[in-house]
């Protein structure tokens, strides 16, 4: 036995217990840190060889690990921008270095040009939907830009499509005089009956203008089942409507009606309807081409029905007015849409998640980020809510996981055997002295 070995036994206890003190005091002064997870100190003994009657002291070494996988709690904040994630993954940041890194703080506001930045001053990185929806690199950050939410102008969006669904009423009388069609637009002077009907839709040309167009329905031809042994033989007829389209403010500003308009039908076609009351053909599905706009809206009306019932139509198109940006939002998958005075949200960035294999295995570095390791694997990138990932929530963030009562048992605890080690160490001194003396 050697009282030297002794006393650097308890030197190295002594080391590994302020090893855990540390761990201890960087927990306690990060108990209020957003997206911090705690550190613990695990001890492993060095055995030394020992022979005969000999016993050979040995030591012990320490491990620092970090609860990374472990969630903290989720508190409620009143900034939408404010972000925490429920499940599994981590918010890409990128440094004012330029270099990419993970975080679970998702304490982000915008800085002066409009980026997400959060308090560690690492930025908010995530895809645009610039050139339509975005994919996602599984394997890497390519593509990543920094999500900025100062959405200065207006933005506007040309309707290129519309759909209407309703019902055409089978009992209606079909008009025989080809004059009283809205089609002929009041030619001859004659007005349009009312077996007619009529609806309208809003659409918005190339700068946002709103242009609203005015549908007439009108019964054309009533089912019949024809005659094949007349001479001639008399074909048999389906339900057949025509359907009209004018630009509403070509209209005429006099009279009791809208005929005659200033100018021609955008669009006409003939639907037609079988013994059920379903349409029959792709007529239905026609173009409004509009030569004061320039644009053209593909309308889909294959769903309208023709049932013993009255006349019902209810209709949209895309597109949106010129319209200030108000505001952003963002979903439980990451998608940030700006809000308009008018209008639709629209998307214009999403927000990825990464994960590792090992997350408890990742480096970590300051300002509560982490690097992918050999130990903990490659970082793999996809978007919330899928993979395995969790979603995104708003308004909210995940509070630190340290538990305040465990770090403070942490701490008695070694305070006790840090003090336990040096008596061993006081008491291998006194030995010395002992030996020491005998030359007396």
């Amino acid at each position: 036995m050697s009282i030297f070995g002794s006393m650097k036994t308890a030197v190295s206890g002594m080391n590994a217990q302020a090893n855990k003190l540390s761990t201890v005091s960087d927990n306690i002064a990060n108990v209020n840190t957003t997206g911090y997870k705690s550190a613990s100190t695990s001890f492993s003994s060095l055995i030394l060889p020992s022979g005969g009657g000999n016993y050979n002291s040995g030591s012990v070494e320490t491990n620092v690990s970090y609860s990374v996988t472990q969630q903290g709690d989720t508190i409620s904040t009143s900034s939408s921008s404010n972000l925490s994630i429920q499940g599994a993954g981590f918010f890409v940041v990128q440094g004012a270095d330029g270099k990419t890194v993970l975080t679970r703080a998702g304490d982000f506001t915008p800085d002066a040009n409009g980026n997400l930045v959060n308090s560690a001053g690492y930025t908010l990185m995530g895809y645009s939907y610039q050139s339509g929806a975005p994919a996602v690199v599984v394997n890497g950050f390519d593509g990543l830009i920094p999500i900025n939410v100062n959405q200065n102008g207006l933005a506007n969006q040309e309707s290129t499509s519309g759909s209407f669904t309703g019902n055409l009423n089978s009992n209606a009388t079909a008009v025989t005089d080809a004059t009283t069609l809205p089609s002929k637009n009041g030619a001859g002077g004659a007005t349009v009956t009312a077996n007619t009907q009529k609806s309208s839709v809003v659409g918005y040309d190339k700068l946002g203008n709103t242009v609203m167009y005015d549908i007439y329905y009108t019964k054309t031809s009533a089912a019949s089942p024809g005659n094949p042994t007349a001479t001639p033989p008399v074909p048999a007829t389906q339900d057949k409507w025509e359907v009209t389209v004018y630009r509403n403010d070509d209209a005429s500003k006099t009279g009791g009606t809208s005929f005659p308009y200033s100018s021609g039908p955008v669009a006409t076609t003939d639907i037609t309807f079988d013994a059920n009351g379903n349409q029959v053909g792709t007529a239905g599905k026609f173009t409004i081409t509009d030569p004061k706009t320039g644009g053209s809206i593909v309308m889909d009306m294959t769903a309208m029905t023709q049932k013993a019932t009255d006349f019902s139509s209810k209709g949209s198109t895309n597109g949106q007015a010129a319209s200030p940006v108000t505001g952003v939002t963002i979903d439980k998958s990451g998608v940030v849409y700006a809000n308009y005075k008018s209008g639709d949200p629209k998307p214009i960035y999403q927000i990825p998640l990464a994960t590792v294999a090992s997350p408890d295995k990742l480096t970590l570095l300051s300002g509560n980020v982490y690097q992918a390791s050999a130990e903990s694997g490659v970082t793999v990138t996809s978007f919330a809510n899928s993979n395995g990932l969790g979603y995104i929530q708003s308004n909210s963030l995940e509070a630190s996981n340290v538990d305040l009562a465990g770090q403070l048992t942490d701490m008695i605890q070694a305070q006790k055997s840090y003090t336990a080690n040096s008596k061993v160490f006081q008491t291998g001194s006194d030995l010395m002295d002992v030996l020491v003396n005998l030359q007396r």
